[in-house]
């Protein structure tokens, strides 16, 4: 039992010594566990409480008693204060070993397995300068300037930038110069509580490998005066600039995009190279953001398959291809399922342009498309979104027993969910767990499980 009444407010000390899958440190003091952001395993601090519960409590970073070996300096001057990133303090190393960590914790505690067959993380080639898409919402300052940024950690304070460190490095020069082309053409910003204004969001999009670039600008309603004029002035300035688009988003939302998009300047879509074939990917397309690290992913997922040739695949959550065009070249036929009706559009383009005609796809909800396919093939790819598979998609494998199951995660927690119900019983052997770092200087990781029917473990 606890004998310490703590209280909100009050000061104490702690010693962390691990880290949650939010990114936060985490201590154990008087039998509970604390939470604090901005800390590392190794580290002894003093912190505020902030929020207490009979369990557990959450507190604030007061001073850094003992760092930690695996502290350093962030190398972004608003790290303490932007909630783009939450680890720049951690050394990447240690950032490796902590979501290897947190892979296998969710394993263990939320899916059952016992000392579960994961690698170590496949790493990032470079763990700054590599996301090809930022997101970034607009406000005023005080003064009435434009600013675009991240909100601050646990708080809707936009913090402004002019460079970020993660997103390609390219990016930077229209991050810090759109701001300002929107403060002399007198837009109005939106404002969330009014739901009034006109532009939500900035957002940019780069082909690492082509260098081809995508504006969009997140707007309330179509009438923005002037854009036409404006959009042609950013094409001639910026040379590797090929589209300028507006994304609608009329509704009081948290979602950043809304379901229709217009190119006003340009072409509606960058080029990109990906696992040898061509992409074309538009402002509101998902591909994954670190595009190096998906492709050496991709690249186990093949070894570890060991295609020959013969085989039927279903790419079920497959977007645009990106999995599914790849491995369509080392099969007979793939099926992809995908709810987006314009992200099947682009997968249909993607695989003509590659000249890759093994391949059909279904638009629809997978929970409603799986079923509906009768025996499934011998292997299956699901990549579902953050909240996992529904539980119609789980009770279609086991019914149909493919041979191989390959589950793309970018959240742990439902990743170990979803595979304790497809091993329960020994239906299905986890026979070999890849974490890959997407996400550098976050706390996400992406992560690819294996699983065979037990006679082919």
């Amino acid at each position: 039992m606890t004998n310490t009444v703590w209280r909100q407010g009050e000061l104490i000390e702690v010693a962390i010594t691990d880290l949650s899958d939010t990114g936060d440190g985490v201590g154990r003091c008087d039998q509970r566990v604390v939470f604090v952001a901005d800390t590392v395993p190794g580290d002894r601090v003093m912190i505020r409480l902030v929020s207490v519960k009979p369990k557990y409590a959450h507190g604030k970073l007061q001073q850094i008693i003992q760092p930690s070996p695996h502290r350093i300096r962030p190398g972004c001057i608003v790290a303490d204060k932007c909630g783009g990133c939450q680890w720049q303090h951690i050394d990447y190393d240690y950032q490796l070993v902590a979501k290897r960590n947190q892979v296998i914790q969710a394993l263990e505690r939320i899916g059952g397995f016992v000392q579960p067959p994961v690698d170590p993380v496949l790493a990032a080639a470079s763990a700054f300068g590599y996301r090809n898409k930022a997101t970034y919402p607009l406000s005023k300052s005080a003064t009435g300037q434009v600013q675009a940024g991240y909100y601050q950690k646990s708080s809707h304070q936009l913090i402004n930038l002019n460079q970020c460190p993660v997103q390609d490095l390219r990016l930077n020069p229209l991050l810090a110069e759109v701001k300002q082309d929107i403060q002399q053409r007198g837009w109005q910003i939106y404002n969330e509580q009014r739901h009034q204004g006109q532009i939500r969001h900035l957002s940019l999009r780069i082909g690492r490998r082509t260098g081809e670039m995508l504006l969009t600008l997140v707007v309330k309603d179509w009438n923005l005066a002037g854009i036409e004029n404006q959009a042609q002035a950013w094409l001639k300035r910026y040379s590797q600039l090929v589209g300028v688009s507006l994304n609608r988003n009329p509704e009081r939302t948290n979602a950043i995009f809304g379901a229709d998009t217009r190119c006003v300047a340009g072409v509606p879509y960058l080029r990109e190279k990906f696992a040898g074939l061509e992409f074309q990917v538009r402002p509101d397309t998902f591909f994954q953001i670190y595009t190096e690290t998906a492709e050496e992913l991709l690249q186990i997922i093949q070894s570890q398959l060991n295609l020959l040739g013969h085989e039927v695949l279903v790419d079920a959550y497959c977007g645009i291809g990106t999995l599914t065009l790849p491995l369509a070249k080392q099969v007979r036929q793939v099926t992809g399922l995908e709810v987006q009706p314009k992200a099947v559009e682009q997968a249909i383009v993607n695989a003509q342009i590659n000249g890759i005609n093994n391949v059909t796809f279904q638009v629809g909800a997978v929970e409603k498309l799986l079923p509906k396919m009768g025996t499934l093939p011998e292997v299956v790819l699901i990549d579902p979104p953050r909240k996992g598979c529904d539980r119609a998609v789980i009770d279609t494998l086991l019914r149909s027993k493919p041979s191989q199951i390959v589950y793309v995660s970018c959240k742990v927690a439902t990743l170990a969910r979803d595979l304790k119900l497809l091993c329960q019983e020994g239906q299905y052997t986890l026979t070999r767990v890849q974490p890959a770092d997407f996400f550098p200087q976050t706390a996400h990781v992406e992560t690819a499980a294996f699983l065979v029917l037990p006679h082919l473990g």
